[in-house]
């Protein structure tokens, strides 16, 4: 229903949509992922003529050539933008009335299309009412109402849902699930809920290129990482309860994490679900269960990690051991705390200065305090690090007194 191939849109110098390669088959639902900037309102409007591509090897909807044939590619869509373009002082149905002609709809065909999706949308009952007056909830419906007038076979939906409440945002994913029925659907958004409820396929943009296209089980289990198993419970001596659940057939790995009160943490990793097998062990075993849970990644771990440019891979284990030391340093002691973080950014973007921390007597009458001034020091202050504020000198006590009272130490001198 839609082909896009090594398809390409400048702005001048900025790359927008850089190389881009996709397809959509009849009755598809596709969610259209990225952050702000990524090219995905760019790529709709090339696909509904209302951009011309820069160059592009294949650009068709529903067989039309989009740069060759586009009033009849228009006519095969129904486009929502992110902001509605509705005319605020007309009322619902003669905004209605005025899109059917258009469309060069016949008269009957047109009442009767707008009576059906005026109450698809449920705003059947605010035909009458001006457009400007409704909420920003109907008036995103009517939007909707005016996208599906002519009965496209496309629908293509920009950011449906930007500044609804919750609850108008779930009226609207259920809508669009009813007519994923009925039209092949290419919804862009950046919500992530919205994508799992409603879209069986993602493509996650970044930067104008395709990073990831597939079912959200496909993307999660070839590009998020295996799953694990969340094993807590009594197991008396850690190391032992390790090396017996490494012996469970499909483990490949176990981690050992923090022991709470009684309770020791395991990360099990392996192929597919081994909550049966471990839970048996447990039973065998005698140990006391507190947690036995079937960890996959999400969806937003694996749109993070494509989007931010994130490792791939196997999913990080949330009880992994600190790095080891390097070559010639030693280990620190068991028990100790962990050696503090180099590099504390600040909301300016300045490291902190690491101070000694005062020893258990010493605290309420040796601390450390920061100029809070920014004309201290004048202009050879560095704004890029918090100055320490010293203590000062008892000369420049006595003439900050002197000068606090009123009195020039320097014409005491020259007398």
């Amino acid at each position: 229903m839609i082909e896009v191939a090594h398809l390409v849109r400048r702005f001048g110098n900025v790359l927008a949509v850089d190389d881009l390669s996709f397809s959509l088959e009849k009755g598809e639902v596709v969610g259209f992922l990225g952050p702000n900037g990524a090219g995905k309102t760019t790529t709709m409007r090339m696909l509904t003529g209302y951009l011309p591509a820069t160059s592009a090897e294949r650009l068709t909807v529903a067989g039309y050539d989009v740069l060759r044939q586009s009033m009849q590619v228009r006519r095969c869509i129904g486009y929502l933008p992110e902001s509605v373009p509705l005319y605020r002082e007309m009322r619902v149905r003669e905004m209605m009335l005025f899109q059917g002609r258009l469309h060069r709809m016949p008269r009957a065909l047109l009442r009767r299309r707008i009576s059906e999706v005026l109450e698809r949308v449920g705003v059947a009952d605010r035909e009458s009412q001006i457009v400007g007056k409704l909420s920003r909830g109907l008036r995103q419906r009517v939007g909707l109402a005016v996208a599906l007038l002519p009965n496209p076979k496309v629908l293509i939906l920009d950011e449906p849902t930007s500044g609804l409440d919750p609850l108008q945002r779930a009226e609207v994913r259920t809508l669009i699930r009813e007519l994923a029925d009925e039209h092949t659907v290419l919804l862009s958004t950046h919500i992530l809920a919205e994508v799992e409820s409603i879209c069986p396929r993602v493509i996650i943009l970044r930067e104008g290129r395709v990073v990831a296209d597939g079912t959200r089980d496909e993307l999660i289990h070839t590009l998020g990482g295996a799953g694990h198993v969340a094993f807590e419970a009594v197991v008396g001596d850690p190391a032992e309860a390790a090396r017996l659940l490494e012996s469970l057939p499909g483990v490949s790995r176990v981690v050992t994490g923090e022991r709470v009160g009684i309770h020791q943490a395991f990360a099990i990793y392996g192929e597919g679900d081994l909550r049966e097998d471990v839970g048996a062990l447990a039973m065998t075993q005698g140990w006391a269960l507190r947690e036995l849970t079937w960890c996959r990644p999400t969806l937003e771990q694996l749109f993070a990690r494509l989007v931010l440019g994130g490792g791939s891979g196997e999913e990080e284990s949330p009880l992994a051991a600190p790095p080891p030391p390097a070559q010639g340093q030693a280990a620190p002691p068991a028990g100790s705390a962990p050696p503090s973080t180099p590099g504390l950014e600040l909301f300016s973007g300045a490291t902190a200065p690491t101070e000694p921390t005062p020893a258990l007597g010493e605290v309420g009458r040796k601390a450390v305090f920061y100029s809070l001034n920014p004309f201290d020091q004048g202009a050879a202050r560095d704004f890029s690090a918090p100055v320490r504020a010293e203590e000062k000198r008892p000369e420049e006590k006595n003439d900050a007194d002197q000068c606090a009272s009123g009195d020039d130490p320097t014409e005491e001198e020259s007398a």
